[in-house]
């Protein structure tokens, strides 16, 4: 018999909304935080390398880049990369970038703040600490943006080396307006600089580029040429002019390339694909070719590597401030997870062993801390000859180690999320495979280890302006005295022996760092914090992984001073 609904009795009551769970002990997100307050390592380097007069705008940008939004737009730029579109509807050959908007919003208030030249716009003592701590607040958050940023700042000193070509840029670069229109460079608010040095056959070795230049007869002055030939890694194609290196009759020469000319029209530089990297999603860095493509020279025929080096000695300081920035993300975002997140009856954050990992993760970030400024500190404009000598030889010293530190580290922290660290949906995953370009970026390991070498050998003054700054903590502290006196002499060894020499490059760099590191810390840092890290790092307990600590150290105490906002 079918039943009725009548008969089938009573209706069931409508059910209950869906629900499995309640979501618990997971960390909130970290938003609404003055990055710049919330770092104390970095507030008290500005202070001593001379920028606190420009700690009220630090502060503005900490508590930007510590915002939902800018937070939220650093996550856009990164999943929507920038897109390739070489034609328009009508097939002409544009060779333009699409970038999401929130790229042209985080790179416009990095401009809007002066990361990239408020130092030369305004030379003022301290401006190139100020402008270094800016550029790391902004690159802690989203640092694919940093690489336009820092390349735009890289270029002023070979521009002002040559005024006659630098006149027509200067203006431009030095304005703190983001436009980035593809219009005659003239009619912009505002300009920014990207680099093309390396090609297929050489990488590294630019001196095997085979790019040629022609010059143009009609020019009177010779420095007018066409490039003809290819760059194999071309940095934010974006940009309103680029510096590369081609071969004049002079040998390898300095050009400045516009992106568009004079005239409005588009130079011949066609972008032939997009970079599909490991990390730095949101930079757009490319392949392209040139056919008679217009180009000015820059600095003297035939010395275009000696032209170019100061804008790589600039650049391979941003790649330390950029991995130091990225360590203070890490370390910011594992120490508030491990605050908000309790296992086995207790706070993630007050179990030994966690709090000895993120006590070491905090060292190995303010170590990196007190170097970038330090060396930051090198490049102000009064710095004069000793400073000049001591940056020489220190930046490449501290780009080799600390920039190899970064990926380590960024892994490290990222564990101490477990789970949540290795998904998308947490950014040290995005930031664990940024960390490795700015190891590899303007001179990976050996390149730049063997550059120490050179360049001790051709300037033995900044060997003795290196020295000349560890004297400043001889006494301080007898472990770091005997690394010291090791160091040397077992460099003075080598020095008499190439082939040594270079097979213990590494050795002698990562021993050259160390002792920079541990004398600022003993210098600068908390004292329990600088015995710390002098002992895990020099000492005979130093371990081969963070979180191996020398006995009684007060790791809860490091925690607290880089806790920041992590409450």
């Amino acid at each position: 018999m079918t039943l009725t609904p009548q008969a089938a009795g009573p209706r069931p009551e409508a059910p209950t909304p869906y629900r499995t769970h309640e979501v618990t002990n997971q960390a909130p997100p970290r938003t609404g935080i003055d990055e710049y307050a919330a770092n104390p390592p970095l507030v008290q380097a500005v202070q001593a390398f001379g920028a606190a007069w420009r700690e009220p705008e630090l502060h503005e940008i900490g508590a930007l880049v510590g915002s939902e939004r800018f937070r939220a737009n650093a996550e856009l730029a990164h999943s929507s990369p920038p897109v390739l579109r070489t034609h328009d509807r009508c097939g002409n050959r544009v060779d333009e970038i699409d970038f999401h908007p929130a790229y042209h919003e985080v790179i416009g208030a990095a401009v809007g703040h002066g990361t990239h030249t408020a130092g030369w716009a305004d030379p003022r003592p301290g401006a190139a600490v100020a402008r270094a701590a800016a550029f790391m607040l902004f690159a802690q958050v989203e640092p694919g943006h940093a690489c336009p940023i820092s390349m735009s700042h890289a270029v002023v000193p070979v521009l002002r080396r040559d005024p006659e070509v630098g006149r027509d840029w200067l203006p431009g670069l030095l304005s703190r307006s983001y436009d980035p229109r593809p219009i005659a460079p003239a009619d912009k608010s505002g300009l920014t600089f990207g680099m093309g040095m390396t090609e297929k056959q050489g990488g590294s070795d630019v001196r095997a580029n085979t790019t040629r230049a022609v010059p143009i007869a009609s020019d009177p002055e010779g420095r007018a040429h066409l490039l003809t030939g290819h760059k194999w890694f071309f940095s934010a194609p974006q940009s309103d002019a680029f510096l590369v290196l081609a071969r004049a009759e002079a040998g390898l020469t300095c050009f400045l390339v516009p992106r568009v000319l004079a005239d409005g029209t588009r130079n011949t530089i066609r972008v032939q694909r997009l970079k599909n990297k490991l990390g730095n999603k949101s930079n757009a860095s490319s392949e392209v070719e040139f056919d008679d493509t217009w180009a000015v020279r820059i600095g003297e025929p035939g010395h275009g590597v000696r032209t170019i080096i100061e804008m790589v000695n600039h650049t391979r300081l941003d790649c330390v401030l950029g991995t130091t920035a990225g360590m203070r993300e890490s370390v910011s975002e594992a120490i508030w997870h491990a605050r908000h997140r309790s296992a086995f009856g207790a706070r993630l954050a007050d179990q030994p062993a966690m709090t000895s990992v993120l006590a070491d993760l905090a060292l190995e970030t303010e170590a990196a801390t007190w170097t970038s400024l330090r060396l930051a500190h090198a490049y102000e404009a009064d710095s004069g000859e000793d400073e000049e000598m001591f940056r020489r030889l220190a930046t490449a010293v501290s780009k080799y180690w600390i920039c190899k530190r970064g990926p380590h580290h960024a892994y490290e922290a990222l564990e101490c999320l477990g789970g949540n660290g290795y998904t998308e949906d947490w950014p040290l995953a995005r930031r664990y495979r940024e960390q490795p370009v700015m190891a590899v970026w303007e001179g990976s390991g050996n390149v730049v280890a063997l550059d120490v070498l050179r360049g001790i050998g051709r300037t033995p003054r900044s060997l003795d302006a290196f020295w000349a700054e560890l004297e400043t903590t001889s006494g301080a502290h007898p472990v770091l005295d005997a690394h010291i006196h090791r160091l040397r002499r077992e460099l003075a060894d080598d020095l008499r022996d190439p082939l040594a020499a270079q097979t213990r490059a590494r050795a002698t760099v990562e021993g050259m760092a160390l002792a920079l590191q541990s004398s600022l810390m003993l210098r600068h840092a908390p004292a329990a914090g600088a015995e710390a890290f002098v002992a895990a790092r020099l000492g005979e307990e130093r371990g081969h992984q963070y979180g191996v600590l020398p006995r009684g150290t007060d790791a809860a105490a490091i925690v607290e001073r880089h806790a920041g906002a992590a409450v």
